[in-house]
């Protein structure tokens, strides 16, 4: 049997239109950001969905929690759906990131599978953690349809995972 998955990543935050890196940090919503959280709730209604996952972060709960309420399904937290842990980079722009540390900058655009930050996650490591929680999602689930609302990140992820892409 097929499951279906619906991968959605979540609404705007302040931080997403300041270009201002994320990663494990808990920013919420902006107001933008919720209103697309409704938009998709009122898009997916007509979905057979049969659960709903998110990340353990404000942001992609928050916009799990506009389809929940709509579709009368709770929103199940799974932290193997966080966005990558980005260390030292979190908080700042990449202007900021480049100037601090263009070598590691550089090493980040080029998408080295083997790089992370100080105090964050390689991205192979990323990439084996969010494809990982999806699978293990995905085959709890036979047959069913679930969303799965997380981050940019594994959004990439997923893609690449999909389209048997190489993380480079």
């Amino acid at each position: 049997s097929v499951t279906t998955l619906l991968a959605v990543r979540h609404g705007e935050t302040a931080w997403n239109r300041e270009s201002r890196i994320q990663g494990h940090l808990d920013i919420p919503l902006s107001p933008l950001g919720l209103a697309q959280a409704q938009r998709l709730a009122q898009a997916l209604a007509g979905e057979p969905l049969d659960a709903i996952y998110a990340s353990d972060l404000g942001r992609a709960r928050q916009t799990a929690a506009a389809v929940a309420e709509r579709v009368g399904l709770p929103v199940q937290e799974d932290t193997g759906l966080r966005e990558r842990g980005f260390g030292c980079f979190e908080g700042l722009s990449w202007s900021e990131i480049e100037s601090r540390w263009p070598e590691q900058a550089l090493r980040w655009k080029r998408r080295d599978p083997d790089f992370g930050a100080e105090g964050g996650e390689r991205l192979r490591d990323f990439y084996a953690r969010a494809v990982g929680a999806v699978e293990r999602l995905a085959q709890a689930h036979p047959g069913r349809t679930l969303l799965v609302v997380a981050h940019g990140g594994v959004m990439d992820c997923l893609y690449r995972a999909g389209r048997r892409l190489a993380l480079e």
